[in-house]
This record gives structure tokens, C-alpha cells and sequence, in this order.
């Protein structure tokens, strides 16, 4: 009897899943473009030093919108996969800065030492973790999702913007074959070629604005 309950129970869940990831891969819409100028934003990190756009001209930057209890973020981090790239990004002298764009009090917002401390256990390395309270930056960027990741090349310019990956699941073995995006823009990027594949449609947990 339990095991049927729970099985409805489950059921039920990927059904309410399912119907929020097709809501937010309908909803996402942005001004922005691959080669749009990128707009500026100045934001705090959770120790207290502010980030600002214009403080890193002539270096690329990453954006990646998140939410610790969204389950599409946590498979790219249970899986370590975002952290490998950030590690890849920064060790090719790039800023990548992970935004966190819920208000105070919804899913998602968390205080600088909670941050800290979820970077520390997730052996996270972006350069900084910024807030974005008021969600100012979020919408300037179109940021719907999270993950969500936009790449700001050299001239403060979009070169990449939308999903991690694609598949739109928050199953940790859909990695495997999945194309990673971001490290194709980056290799690109690197290689001094025009990104490939430069927007897509980013899917997971609506940002709670």
C-alpha cells in the first residue's frame, strides 16, 4: 500500500515537473541577442566586494544564474559538471561570477555566509558569488531560469546565452552525451572562432523574482 503511494506520489511530481519546465521554456523571452552590448551591473559578493561590469573590460566574463534547492541546478553540481567548468573558465584567465537573483525570502535567497558556506561544500569556484536582491540585473539580462548562463566576451559583448546543456532534465545521468553549451562557446571563444552555437533555450526552475 505505501509503496503504491509513494509511486502515485512521484508520479504526480514529475507530472508538476514537467508542466513547470514547459511553462518556463514557453515564458523565457529577452531583448538580448548574440552581439548585443552587454549591460552593465554593479553587484555585491557574499564578502562584501562589489563586481561591476565595466571593472572587467578586455576579460571575459560568465553569468550563471542559480538556485541551490532548484533540481536542474543541482545536477550540474551533484554531478560536479559546473564546477568543472568554472575551474576550466578561470583557469583560461576568465571572470565567471554565479548570480542569485530570488528575492529575500523565496526559494533560493540565501545570506553571505550561507553562500559561502554552499560554495565551500559543493568545492565550488567561481571567482564570486553576487546577489542580486531586487532582480535589476536578472531582468536587464532576460534571465528566466536557473541555470541559466550568459558569456560577455572581451568588448562587452553577448556571445553565448541560454542553457547549460541540452537536455532539459534534472536527472544527473542525462550528462552523459549531453552538449555542454558553455564549454563549446568558451572553446570557441578561445580558438578565436565565432561561437557555433550562440543562444538557446534555457530551461529549469523560474527564478523567483
Amino acid at each position: 500500500m505505501q509503496t503504491a503511494m509513494r509511486e502515485r506520489a512521484n508520479r504526480w511530481l514529475a507530472v508538476v515537473v514537467a508542466f513547470a519546465l514547459v511553462m518556463v521554456l514557453q515564458a523565457h523571452g529577452s531583448d538580448l541577442n548574440p552581439g548585443s552590448q552587454a549591460p552593465e551591473f554593479s553587484l555585491t559578493d557574499s564578502h562584501g566586494e562589489v563586481h561591476r561590469l565595466s571593472d572587467y573590460a578586455g576579460t571575459r566574463v560568465i553569468l550563471e544564474w542559480t538556485n541551490h534547492d532548484c533540481p536542474f541546478v543541482r545536477k550540474h553540481y551533484d554531478a560536479g559538471n559546473m564546477q568543472q567548468m568554472q575551474r576550466e573558465a578561470r583557469d583560461a584567465d576568465m571572470i565567471w561570477l554565479t548570480v542569485i537573483s530570488s528575492r529575500p525570502g523565496a526559494q533560493g535567497f540565501v545570506e553571505p555566509d550561507e553562500a559561502n558556506a554552499l560554495t565551500a561544500e559543493r568545492d565550488a569556484y567561481p571567482t564570486a558569488v553576487v546577489f542580486d536582491p531586487s532582480g535589476e540585473v536578472g531582468r536587464a539580462y532576460g534571465a528566466r531560469t536557473t541555470p541559466e548562463v550568459v558569456v560577455i566576451d572581451e568588448d562587452g559583448t553577448i556571445a553565448y546565452l541560454g542553457a547549460v546543456d541540452d537536455r532539459p532534465s534534472a536527472r544527473p545521468a542525462s550528462l552523459e552525451g549531453a552538449r555542454n553549451h558553455v564549454r563549446h562557446a568558451l572553446e570557441d571563444l578561445l580558438a578565436d572562432r565565432q561561437v557555433a552555437v550562440a543562444q538557446t533555450t534555457p530551461y529549469g526552475c523560474t527564478i523567483k523574482y
